[in-house]
């Protein structure tokens, strides 16, 4: 006889069943680089020239044969450029100047004398109708009113509640970075470095600080506002898929430093004349025989 086989040990109640393998994590696919956004806009640069060969420069000298060619003068001080561009901001030009007029009434940095000219002075790009040569407001005494008081004064310009805390946070960056109120000290930065520090301030775009330092010292700087980037667009002088804050990079790639004031104004002028956001009046466009908006198949 064979002897009995001997039973293996009996399960316990608490044993637990042996677990499977799990199968090892996929690693996960890399993370793309980000596109540098100067190197886009070089590439887009010399795309466009080489698919619609000198449109730029029709553009600009078919506006030119419109409006005039517009030449560079300096307008209001640098420190009052910055705050009126704040007021303009998603406000009718016109309600800006009138806000800056209260700025002016209400916290005077000197007596009006009484010979000076009441004649508003006229600058080609914005849509209101000038300012009087006045000296600015003390921008001291608009740094420390109270925000209820700041808020009143400049309510004409619209979303005040906004703006007022802008303008002085934009005084009180002046001040500790030069112990006052001015920013001459940006004129001889590096354009790109001289934008980056004015947009560093909360409530300033690259629109804003372009515009400052265009305006303010000739500094090669392209704005592109709403009126810019629309006429851009609807040309296809930009990539349609481009935004504002993205067309800024690429005019630095496609216009020369001295060709950066006469397109912001001739643009801005063309938009708010002919190409309007409804109804734009193609049939009086310079620039129609080469804008995709007219024509799809424009060259």
């Amino acid at each position: 006889m064979t002897p009995a086989a001997r039973p293996g040990p009996k399960p316990t109640a608490n044993a637990q069943p042996m677990a499977k393998a799990q199968p090892k994590p996929k690693p996960k696919p890399k993370a793309r680089p980000k596109a540098d956004p100067e190197a886009l806009a070089r590439a887009w640069a010399v795309r466009l020239d080489a698919k619609r060969p000198g449109l730029l420069t029709f553009v600009l000298d078919r506006l030119a044969e419109a409006n005039g060619r517009p030449v560079w003068q300096p307008r209001l001080d640098p420190v009052s450029q910055l705050i009126l561009t704040i007021l303009t901001a998603n406000s009718a030009d016109i309600n800006a100047e009138v806000a800056f007029g209260a700025l002016r009434e209400t916290y005077p940095s000197a007596p009006r004398p009484p010979d000076a000219s009441l004649e508003p002075q006229t600058w080609p790009g914005w849509g209101g109708v000038g300012l009087p040569d006045l000296p600015p407001p003390d921008w001291a005494v608009v740094e420390a009113a109270p925000i209820p008081e700041l808020t009143d004064v400049i309510r004409p310009g619209g979303l005040a509640n906004q703006k007022a805390p802008r303008v002085q946070a934009a005084l009180r960056a002046l001040v500790a970075n030069g112990g006052n109120h001015s920013l001459q000290f940006l004129a001889s930065k590096p354009p790109l470095e001289a934008r980056d520090w004015l947009s560093a301030i909360p409530g300033i775009g690259k629109k804003t600080a372009s515009v400052v330092l265009l305006f303010s010292f000739g500094t090669p700087l392209m704005p592109v506002d709403r009126h810019v980037f629309r006429v851009s667009q609807r040309v296809g002088l930009l990539p349609e898929k481009s935004d504002p804050d993205a067309a800024h990079d690429y005019y630095l790639a496609m216009l020369r430093p001295e060709q950066m004031y006469e397109a912001h104004v001739s643009l801005i002028t063309h938009g708010r004349r002919t190409c309007h956001a409804r109804n734009p009046d193609c049939e009086h466009c310079p620039v129609a025989p080469r804008c995709r908006y007219f024509d799809p198949n424009a060259g």
